[in-house]
């Protein structure tokens, strides 16, 4: 619950500084110049792309979340049972051989969005945060087709 108020209050602030982008560059297309109506245009662009970047992240947590409850009703939720040091961080030997079994269940069944899931946060545990989110995403959107 604390990591999700920590995200929802980035997620605020975040929302803050990009509504005070706009209005700089709503001000810019204001003054009528070209050159300012070009920077203006320009700088609208940047909490467009703030905006997608963070409904698209969020999609993906709410997602994530719903493969979970679904396993977690099923019975075959992942249990993170991985040795960690006393700092907390995962055995990276344990993170390799637990990746190595995700994959090979990936190869073995390609279209089961459960494998993915699994592989997603076999990545995680490798430390491998772009290739969990990609993986996280192929879970969601083979469970979307299912």
């Amino acid at each position: 619950m604390r990591r999700f108020l920590v995200a929802l209050v980035l997620t605020v602030l975040l929302a803050l500084y990009l509504v005070a982008v706009a209005g700089r560059g709503v001000s810019l297309v204001r003054t009528g110049e070209p050159i300012g109506v070009a920077l203006g245009a320009a700088v609208l662009v940047l909490p467009l792309l703030g905006a997608w970047l963070v409904l698209r992240e969020w999609s993906l947590a709410a997602a994530v979340q719903r493969m979970a409850d679904e396993l977690a009703a099923d019975g075959a939720l992942p249990v993170d049972d991985l040795p960690r040091s006393p700092g907390g961080r995962i055995d990276r030997a344990a993170a390799d051989a637990a990746f190595v079994t995700a994959r090979e269940a990936v190869e073995a069944a390609p279209e089961d969005w459960a494998a993915w899931f699994r592989l997603g946060f076999a990545y995680d545990a490798a430390r491998d945060r772009r290739r969990a989110r990609e993986a996280l995403r192929t879970a969601a959107r083979l469970r979307r087709a299912a």
